[in-house]
């Protein structure tokens, strides 16, 4: 069956099974603790779970004051931590849990580091916080200068790496490498997760035991999200929870997952029962990103001079189980799938378009643009920013020359659109039928169409893609102006466009940086704001309907040439842009991600107003199907169009193309290693 090949493992994609453990606390009851533990080590080994963190002195409880000096309950928490040891060989869970243990006469906070049925390491607290309501110092010596490199730890019985230049790696999983830092220590103005992340951890996991006030919570996420996007990593926290004493204090038991600043899982805060909160982390994505910042590198060379870890060595379980990714995934990664979000992304995108226009009218002393108008969805945008720079300027918009240019396939509804458009935005609007000069054209290159044949070719297309942009392009030079480009990300990406004297060109390419996915929504911003004007509104909301299309092949059976017929869905274009251009994933990972969100039309986040006709899924073999053709397109067949590509402001994240920017690739390679390395790993269904 499809799903036991390995391809629909997390594990096979780079994916590592993280949890921060709730456990309800028995306060100074540490073999009551225990059973908690043990149970929950058990459930995380049922959900998959490679890696788990329990908060800080789970074993013993953390409020429980001058009773954490109590010999009887030091012991027991040592026989505790040996009876906990041999669960994790039987789960396959590395589990790190908080205690407090001895070593010459010194008391310190630990986390103590269990995996394949031994201990792989402990790690004392490096900040104690003493003030406000805490007073660690009481009770516990700092751990900052303590270096495995003085000797080990012996722990019930056995003995174990002990410092807290400690990073944890599985040799057998590449990526998966941790660090451990307590509570306090994230709270420092240089975390010593920093320099754990810096030594190669890309999972740094945190136990806390943090009680509540208002607004903690938020300040404690901040602070996760935070080091996880400065470090370039994932961030476990796990709080304190219900059992704690109160005698002064309450605890919320606050379990948090993040990376790359992104939040993954949230638990549930004032729980009354033990719980996990789980997700997967993608350490593959943390090191490609890490591999493309230099400045990373760069800080671990400095920081890390004369500060050495040692890196503790563990068999990670290996075996692929098939199974759902446990994160939030973006069928549009380019459309944030909060409404809150999504605003305030399209009023950056929108304002900086508009802003880059603005300059550059203001660099050229220009009074006038000339723009394509077709009553799409592209031109259309472009013209908004065009007439809210013009506004902004003081520029009346009749310096706006826009122009519809219908050819042999052009419709009716497309034209009046444009029309409509542009008596509504008060703009200067003209037409220009390009049939006669397309039919002289081909005529003159001696094509079949010209001797009345229904030859409808390459050529045929672009002789009036051409046209309409050398039109433009000598329109500009008769009026005083430059030519406003309309063509977007996607198109560029997939190389949707006429080369030179076409859409390919223009003197300012404001849209270069909008992928499509996130166009429509850009329109539908403007118009819910009537940002350029109230009689324009209904205008683009038909318009919002439009399927895309190029409009240059006559309609057949009454289906006009359909864009996305061609180069395939827009929706999974997207994806695979962002994917491979962001984070060079493999194809192989690509289409797996792909795969796991546009599985099921039921799940996930439909952006508001989204047809319900555009609710589908795909199945594997459709996703396989069109990222083999994005594979081609993009790395073989259309860099040499990016290659030489006009100005225009980049919007998105990760989502500039031009040579001067994000992407900078050789025209002339070819797409072999993507199309082998799709081929080999996904199957065909």
């Amino acid at each position: 069956m499809a799903d036991t090949h390995p391809f629909h493992s997390p594990t096979t994609h780079g994916f590592v099974r993280v949890a921060a453990a709730t456990p309800v606390v028995h306060t100074a009851d540490p073999v009551a603790n225990a059973d908690e533990h043990i149970a929950l080590i058990r459930q995380a080994g049922e959900q998959g779970v490679d890696l788990l963190v329990f908060p800080e002195l789970s074993l013993s409880a953390y409020a429980i004051d001058d009773l954490v000096m109590q010999g009887a309950l030091l012991d027991e928490v040592e026989r505790q931590i040996g009876r906990l040891a041999p669960v994790t060989a039987e789960t396959g869970v590395v589990a790190v849990i908080g205690a407090p243990l001895r070593r010459e006469d010194r008391l310190y906070n630990c986390a103590v580091v269990l995996g394949n049925g031994r201990i792989l390491g402990v790690l004392p607290k490096t900040y104690l916080p003493n003030y406000r309501e805490y007073y660690e110092k009481r009770w516990f010596s700092a751990g900052g200068d303590v270096s495995s490199r003085d000797g080990d730890l012996t722990v019930a019985g056995e003995e174990a790496p002990f410092g807290v230049d400690l990073v944890f790696e599985a040799p057998n999983r590449p990526g998966f490498v941790f660090g451990v830092e307590i509570c306090e220590d994230y709270w420092a103005p240089l975390p010593p997760s920093t320099r754990q992340a810096l030594s190669g951890a890309r999972i740094l996991l945190n136990l806390s035991a943090s009680n509540i006030v208002i607004g903690k919570a938020d300040e404690r996420a901040l602070l996760c999200a935070s080091q996880s996007a400065r470090a370039m990593a994932a961030y476990v926290f796990a709080a304190s929870g219900w059992g704690e004493s109160t005698t002064d204090l309450a605890w919320d038991g606050q379990a948090t997952i993040h990376e790359l600043g992104a939040r993954l899982a949230d638990g549930e805060r004032f729980a009354l029962e033990s719980h996990l909160t789980v997700a997967d982390i993608d350490v593959e994505r943390i090191g490609l990103d890490r591999l493309r910042n230099g400045t990373f590198a760069d800080c671990a060379r400095d920081e890390l001079d004369g500060y050495l870890f040692e890196r503790v060595l563990f068999d990670a379980r290996e075996t692929p189980a098939a199974g759902d990714l446990i994160r939030p995934l973006d069928r549009f990664p380019f459309v944030p799938d909060d409404e809150k979000r999504l605003d305030q992304d399209c009023y950056e995108a929108f304002n900086i378009q508009v802003q880059g226009l603005m300059r550059r009218l203001k660099a050229t002393n220009g009074e006038r643009i000339v723009i394509g108008v077709s009553g799409g969805l592209d031109s259309t945008h472009a013209l908004l920013v065009a007439c809210r720079a013009f506004d902004r300027l003081g520029l009346p918009r009749t310096g706006i020359l826009g122009y519809t240019m219908p050819g042999f396939a052009t419709s009716e509804g497309t034209k009046s659109n444009a029309w409509a458009l542009m008596k509504a935005l008060g703009i200067t609007g003209a037409e220009i039928d390009i049939r006669p000069a397309a039919e002289a054209l081909l005529q003159g290159i001696g094509h079949p169409y010209a001797r009345g044949e229904a030859v409808y070719d390459i050529t045929f297309e672009n002789v009036q893609a051409g046209l309409r942009t050398d039109y433009l392009f000598r329109l500009a030079n008769q009026n005083g102006a430059f030519v406003l480009g309309t063509g977007d990300l996607s198109e560029l990406a997939l190389g949707w466009a006429t080369y030179g004297v076409g859409d390919h060109m223009s003197h300012y390419s404001v849209n270069g940086g909008v992928a499509k996915t996130l166009m429509r929504h850009l329109i539908r911003w403007v118009a819910d704001r009537a940002v350029v004007g109230e009689d324009v509104v209904p205008i683009l909301r038909g318009i919002l309907g439009t399927e895309i299309s190029p409009e240059l092949v006559p309609a057949k059976d009454g289906k006009i040439q359909s864009t996305e017929g061609t180069v395939g869905p827009y929706a999974l274009n997207d994806f695979f842009l962002f994917y491979v251009t962001r984070f060079g994933l493999k194809p192989s990972k690509v289409a797996y991600l792909a795969h796991q969100a546009w599985k099921d039309a039921g799940v996930g986040f439909w952006p508001a107003g989204t047809p319900d006709a555009e609710k589908i899924e795909y199945d594997l073999a459709t996703i396989k199907h069109w990222l083999r053709k994005f594979l081609v397109r993009f790395f073989q067949t259309s860099q040499f169009k990016r290659s030489a590509l006009p100005n225009g402001p980049k919007v998105v994240t990760g989502g500039s193309l031009s040579p001067r920017g994000d992407w900078r690739a050789p025209s002339d390679s070819t797409a072999r290693v993507w199309l082998d390395e799709l081929e080999a790993n996904v199957p065909d269904a």
